[in-house]
């Protein structure tokens, strides 16, 4: 026998059983007591809901989902989550229609006070559409957070660009890193 195969022997003769050592029963233990702890939630559905924001008493904004989901969590705070998307609707004092902001999915984290929107989310006022795929409003602050999408204007003019930030009312937005195509009136070569 040569001395690579003896060398071979004595490390599987040593490593085998030290291997073995390692797995005990108290690991299964502790395996089983960690799967013991399950996080229990409690969810109540409700179905085509409309929601009323109103402040002394003039609707600033209406809300629907066709499934709203409260669900609270035996540990951590509470959410509401619309799995179907929701459609919320912008009202001025005279009660006229200022915009609309639609999603496919949608999560109010209420300790946090904010609600992202997901998938398809779609901003529109007089003055402008913008097309994202995330959007976050946080109510404490009054401003709506996107990390990129799409502003499109009356005028043809688009704009694609990061870090999207707008007041509540949307009525003015703040960007980095944008880049489009816009539109000028009038007669340039005069």
């Amino acid at each position: 026998m040569n001395i690579a195969g003896i060398l071979s022997r004595i490390v599987i003769l040593c490593f085998v059983p030290l291997f073995l050592s390692s797995c005990n029963g108290d690991d299964l233990k502790k395996a089983a007591t960690i799967s013991s702890k399950k996080l229990t939630l409690s969810k109540d559905r409700s179905l085509k809901v409309e929601i009323v924001f109103s402040d002394s008493a003039v609707v600033k904004a209406k809300g629907f989902a066709p499934i709203l989901d409260q669900v609270n969590p035996s540990s951590g705070s509470k959410y509401q989550e619309m799995p179907k998307g929701v459609k919320i609707t912008f009202f001025d004092p005279k009660q006229t229609v200022t915009g609309t902001i639609t999603s496919d999915y949608a999560i109010r984290k209420e300790t946090e006070q904010v609600t992202i929107f997901k998938k398809n989310v779609v901003v529109v006022r007089d003055d402008l559409t913008f097309n994202t795929e995330e959007l976050t409003w946080n109510q404490q602050k009054k401003m709506y957070y996107s990390p990129k999408g799409i502003v499109t204007r009356p005028d043809g003019t688009v704009l694609n660009a990061i870090n999207f930030t707008a007041p509540e009312d949307f009525s003015s937005v703040a960007f980095e890193q944008g880049s489009g195509e816009t539109y000028v009136k009038g007669d340039l070569g005069q």
